[in-house]
């Protein structure tokens, strides 16, 4: 299995997993929390990551799209958090 993948791009935070590679602007960035629910609480958000055997969840919420991202990085989050300062 693949995991998801996050590094930091001048003003984007790219977000990686298997084939697939997205780009958020960093001011875009509204709110970044874990999410305890399983499928997500926002339901047209963005899925990247494998669902089955991960244990957490990360919320991305941007002005205008949502991403929750399936990980078994504990410290992604707090990964995603330091890039917005």
């Amino acid at each position: 299995m693949f995991e998801v993948k996050v590094k930091k791009l001048a003003e984007h935070i790219e977000i990686k997993w298997q084939l697939s590679t997205i780009r958020i602007l960093i001011s875009d960035i509204v709110e970044v929390f874990s999410d305890e629910t399983y499928g997500g609480e926002e339901k047209p958000a963005i899925r990247i990551g494998y669902p089955y055997g991960t244990t957490d969840r990360v919320t991305i919420k941007t002005k205008n799209k949502t991403y929750l991202l399936y990980t078994s990085q504990p410290s992604l989050k707090e990964k995603i958090i330091s890039y917005l300062s």
